[in-house]
Formats: structure tokens, sequence, C-alpha cells
């Protein structure tokens, strides 16, 4: 017997994660309009990616302490939940389209290196602005998916036991 098959459910949920994460990125590093990426692009050099430093956010809570402080200006709210709601799907479309991923620091590790290679990301490409609070956010946005993800697999787990 060789290898067993993905089954169809995690199929389905691997092709929304990938979906899921083309529009994250999309709304991420690419917010803005292309005329505008081109002309970055246009005149990226590696100068810029040593100045993106300048601006980089390297203080852990300085962001968000700015947010809160300031959210009635700066649509603080919004950018604080913003960032913890983008990765909370996921939190949980990790552990659902790969079973073996079922553990919150895993989720932890995941959420995190995404952000971070998006921050860096956007460090070196002048795409945004690298920002130590939003891999903060980001990565509890992922592990409030995941613990969603806990709670919705306990309720399928109790309701399938007592068909049973």
């Amino acid at each position: 017997m060789g290898k067993k098959e993905p089954d169809r459910e995690k199929i389905i949920f691997r092709i929304i994660l990938t979906i899921y994460l083309c529009v994250l990125i999309r709304l991420i590093i690419f917010k803005y309009p292309i005329p505008i990426l081109r002309g970055i692009m246009d005149e990226w050099e590696l100068s810029n990616a040593k100045a993106g430093v300048a601006t980089a956010n390297l203080t852990l809570f300085k962001t968000i302490r700015m947010y809160i402080r300031y959210y009635d200006r700066i649509n603080g709210f919004d950018n604080l939940f913003g960032n913890v709601l983008a990765f909370m799907p996921l939190g949980f479309l990790i552990p659902v389209s790969f079973p073996e991923i079922d553990r919150w620091w895993m989720i932890l590790l995941h959420s995190f290196w995404l952000s971070l290679c998006i921050e860096l990301f956007q460090l070196v490409s002048h795409f945004g602005v690298f920002d130590v609070d939003d891999i903060l956010l980001n990565t509890l946005g992922g592990l409030l998916g995941f613990f969603c993800f806990v709670v919705v697999r306990f309720i399928h787990r109790k309701v399938h036991k007592e068909k049973a």
C-alpha cells in the first residue's frame, strides 16, 4: 500500500488556506495601487533597505501604545484589531488542513514566522514598514484562531460522540 491520500475535506481546506494566504499577502504587502508599487520597485536600491531600518519600529509595544493613546485620531482600533483579525483564519485553517499541526506552540511558530517574513519583506522592499508590534499582534491572532479551532473541534467531537 502507498501513502494515504488526503481526504476531500482536507484538500478543500488546503485550497481555502491557499486563497486566504493570497488575500492576506495582497492586503498586507500589495495594498498600494500598482503604479505606486511599480514606482517603489523602479526606485529600489540596496541603500533603501538600509534606510528602512531607520523607519522600522524595533521597540515592542511602541506602536500599540501609540494606537491606544491616539485611538480617536489614527484609527488605532482598526490597526490593532485588524492585525489580530487578519491572522485568526491562519490559526484555524492550518490545523484543519494539516491535522498533524494541532498544538498551540506549532501555530504560534507558524504565525510568528509568516508574520516575520512579511515584515522583513516590507523592510527590504519598502512596500510597507517593519513593525515588531505587527508581529506580536499577528501571532496573537494566529493563536486566537487556534483557540477557535479547539472550541469547534471540542463541540464537533462532543456532537459526534452523542450520536454514536
